[in-house]
């Protein structure tokens, strides 16, 4: 199963298109809506995980996008931190909207479940001691 993330940025002219429904009715994607800021006459930004058997079917969606006049971006962002640095506070778990990080028993050290992490920072924002990051 092929898989992506992406942001989409609507202009603010464009933030009425039914672009998700296309994705799936014409293209036959399954999408999943991480995260959404869409407010009338603003610019939005959609962060989607895209799912389909064939990389192509994605790639024909994501075109389509574009020709809608909405911008593509690809996450590929990973979320990294220096584990002999990190005290396992759990400051950034009660921030971690998906679920992605936790303190796991028996010792309750953080994991991350890069299956479910969004890239979207608050974890490095609520980190007291300064060790996670977000590479590109």
């Amino acid at each position: 199963m092929a898989r992506c993330r992406v942001v989409l940025t609507f202009p603010p002219d464009k933030v009425e298109k039914p672009v998700a429904y296309h994705l799936v009715k014409d293209f036959d994607l399954r999408i999943n809506i991480l995260r959404a800021k869409v407010d009338l006459n603003e610019e939005g930004k959609l962060l989607i995980e895209i799912e389909n058997h064939k990389q192509e079917a994605i790639q024909r969606g994501l075109q389509f996008v574009r020709e809608q006049g909405v911008q593509v971006e690809l996450v590929d962002k990973e979320l990294q931190w220096d584990d002999e640095e990190c005290t396992n506070c759990g400051a950034c778990t009660a921030v971690c909207r998906p679920r992605a990080l936790h303190l796991e028993a028996p010792d309750w050290k953080l994991v991350l479940d890069k299956q479910k992490c969004t890239a979207c920072g608050l974890c490095v924002d609520a980190c007291p001691v300064k060790v996670i990051r977000i590479d590109f």
